[in-house]
């Protein structure tokens, strides 16, 4: 079993940039049934990341939660 829940977030508004705060997670796309391939993406040290799916640009926000984005709204589940 995994020690942690991995954030699922999509970007059914087809927003340039969401502001999370986690660096790893998943990229759903836009909410099913015209969701894309669910990727697990880790940005290590870096504090922003690019889906290879849906060219949405991932950026970390130290503070916000795991459970927060901006815009509001971009959590699918956990």
């Amino acid at each position: 079993m995994a020690d942690a829940i991995t954030p699922h977030f999509h970007n059914t508004d087809g927003v340039d940039t969401i502001f999370i705060g986690v660096k790893e997670f998943m990229c759903i796309g836009a909410r099913p049934p015209q969701d894309h391939p669910h990727v697990f993406l880790d940005m290590g040290d870096e504090s922003e990341m690019v889906c290879p799916y849906c060219s949405t640009l991932y950026r970390y926000s130290a503070d916000l939660t795991a459970t927060q984005t901006r815009p509001d709204g971009m959590l699918i589940g956990m």
